[in-house]
């Protein structure tokens, strides 16, 4: 019989705590709340097996956040860190724990509380589990978001949804949906305000639509996808949300009965990357030195800022439209990203581990990668799939930022030249995304065959 437990517990961050990725050194410490973060944890056990879901509205997180949170689930649990999965919304209105270079400073105590509340959250979900029923759906959301990396770009517009509810009455326990789209419409109208976005929106009418029950948000694969731009405006700021839970809630009314066994798998992912060489490495600091001895702010957009961000211009808005303050800000990056790589960029192995993982709950899978993962390789693992709903959670478990495929990579794009540089790696290669795709199908097939 499958039973499961979900709890939540909050995150907001308390006063003083910078928020993540909205541009380079801003030192954008939170002004307002708007609406809270949560860690919001689901158990399945299915007598045998047991498994821990955790979503978290953070911006992202590192492998020592995940290592620590797991242990401390593990202790109190038992349950084997291998089935503990932790994945993040990707507000850009709410802190990282492990951030990325100059988008963000982090806060050791903060991440520290952090860390303990998602336990709390996953301890308090297992001791409060119950016999279910699981329930899930499918639709297709298509027009409100985009591939911003080429016109016509493919776009994951999967929404997939599950529903649990208590055997002994019926009444709603939890609700899971998962969409890839980058949670950015309300940074662009409150930067400085804490928010979950999108997601919690989605989140908020779920359990209005199901009184008594608690939602949680799997972020997809959003490293090349953004929800449209025209969103991004007080009158229709609301129209993400109000589209995928009409779709979400259309789809739950013919949710198919998913009940099975539970299951998990877990590997280790070795990606090619291709390593910096000497030249770029000082061509990088030369310029970003002249530049701040000359106060030199000159064709910057063609140059140092070319990858640095999707949009130039906003990078200066939002250094209050201070064109010296932001190329200044690009200057400071360069020369920190480069003083971290030349401690060791000639002895680093040219290949990076990560972890894949995956969990099963019956006919419902979700498989996590580490990444800012893109639309194409998403879609090849869906249709590789051998379970009938399949969740891609993403910002799981650590960050190795954006995974891009070769058209982003040939291009030298922010993803594919920029991403690597505040994560402290050597840029991936063609060879990575698909070498990401095959551990992931593995561990999905994995949570198939050990039963």
């Amino acid at each position: 019989m499958l039973q499961a437990g979900i709890a939540r517990r909050e995150l907001t961050p308390y006063a003083g705590v910078e928020l993540t990725g909205w541009g380079y050194y801003i030192e954008r410490r939170w002004q307002r709340i708007r609406d809270p973060l949560f860690a919001t944890a689901l158990v399945a056990d299915d007598g045998a097996r047991q498994v821990i879901l955790l979503a978290l509205d953070l911006m992202v997180i590192d492998e020592a956040f995940t290592q620590r949170t797991r242990e401390l689930i593990h202790a109190e649990t038992g349950i084997p860190p291998a089935a503990i999965l932790l994945t993040c919304s990707h507000s850009h209105n709410a802190p990282a724990a492990g951030g990325l270079l100059g988008v963000g400073a982090c806060d050791s105590f903060y991440e520290d509380w952090a860390s303990r509340q998602a336990a709390t959250a996953a301890i308090l979900a297992w001791k409060q589990k119950v016999p279910v029923r699981l329930a899930c759906a499918h639709s297709i959301v298509a027009d409100i978001s985009f591939n911003r990396t080429r016109p016509n770009g493919v776009v994951d517009a999967n929404l997939t949804l599950a529903r649990l509810e208590r055997t002994a009455d019926g009444s709603p326990l939890a609700v899971v949906a998962n969409f890839g789209a980058h949670p950015t419409v309300w940074t662009e109208l409150i930067p400085w305000t804490v928010t979950r976005d999108i997601p919690g929106a989605i989140c908020d009418g779920l359990e209005a639509a199901y009184p008594g029950a608690i939602a949680m948000y799997l972020q997809g694969a959003c490293g090349d996808v953004n929800f449209h731009r025209e969103y991004s405006t007080p009158e229709r700021c609301q129209e993400p949300a109000e589209q995928l839970l009409k779709a979400g809630l259309a789809a739950l009314t013919n949710a198919q009965a998913a009940d099975g066994p539970v299951q998990f798998s877990q590997q280790r992912a070795v990606l090619s990357t291709r390593r910096w060489t000497r030249e770029e490495i000082e061509a990088d600091r030369r310029e970003a030195a002249r530049r701040l001895r000359d106060n030199d702010i000159s064709h910057w957009r063609e140059t140092i800022g070319r990858s640095m961000t999707n949009r130039p211009d906003d990078m200066v808005k939002r250094h209050g439209g201070d064109e010296h303050k932001a190329v200044r800000a690009m200057c400071q990056f360069h020369l920190s990203w480069t003083d971290r790589m030349l401690t060791d960029f000639e002895t680093r192995p040219e290949v990076l581990s990560t972890e894949v993982q995956a969990l099963r709950i019956g006919d419902l899978a979700v498989v996590a990668n580490s990444s800012e993962f893109f639309s194409p390789f998403a879609m090849n693992v869906r249709e590789r799939s051998r379970s009938p709903y399949t969740m891609l959670a993403c910002y799981a478990n650590g960050r190795i930022g954006y995974l891009p495929d070769a058209h982003d990579i040939a291009a030298r794009s922010y993803a594919g030249y920029q991403s690597p540089k505040y994560c402290n790696q050597f840029p991936f290669t063609p060879e990575s995304g698909p070498a990401m795709c095959d551990a992931m199908v593995e561990v999905l097939n994995a949570t198939h065959a050990q039963l």
